[in-house]
């Protein structure tokens, strides 16, 4: 599979950069691209794996403030966020989602937990998703999907 990985040291966490080409017959889509924030590896490369071959394009971080530095750096070319609520050391999900929600607020957000899900309703910003571990990659792709389309519908001046 083509894709360039950037390792910034020993010591800084690892961020996987996608390049836009094909994958899987999936052509990558800037206009959908997603910040995806999981701090285990093999978790985190599933989920890369399984949305760009759903024609996402990806960033996909180890941490909190590895994704608000990507984020910081290009807030108009992201349209969701996957996180997960415990990231290690620093910020939890919850965190940084209300810090992105705070610059741009109908960001779709999708938190992904094995065990936080209960604190959703009071943890989680407005309009987002919770999904379970584990889970099937499907449910991310579809979550990802009704938030943007909801978004799409909203966007297009057919309140409700």
């Amino acid at each position: 599979m083509p894709h360039s990985s950037a390792v910034l040291g020993l010591t800084e966490p690892i961020c996987h950069l996608r390049v836009p080409g094909e994958v899987g017959g999936a052509l990558y889509n800037e206009y959908r691209a997603v910040l995806v924030v999981e701090d285990e590896t093999l978790i985190l490369m599933d989920i890369e794996v399984a949305l760009e071959e759903a024609g996402f394009a990806v960033t996909g971080v180890a941490n909190a403030e590895s994704a608000l530095t990507a984020f910081s750096a290009e807030p108009d070319r992201f349209k969701a966020l996957v996180t997960d609520i415990r990231l290690g050391l620093g910020k939890s999900g919850w965190d940084l989602a209300r810090e992105i929600r705070a610059t741009k607020p109908a960001l779709p957000v999708i938190y992904i937990s094995g065990d936080s899900d209960v604190h959703w309703p009071s943890e989680g910003v407005p309009n987002s998703i919770m999904i379970s571990k584990p889970f099937f990659m499907p449910q991310i792709i579809t979550a990802i999907s009704t938030l943007l389309n909801g978004q799409s519908t909203l966007d297009a001046g057919n309140r409700p």
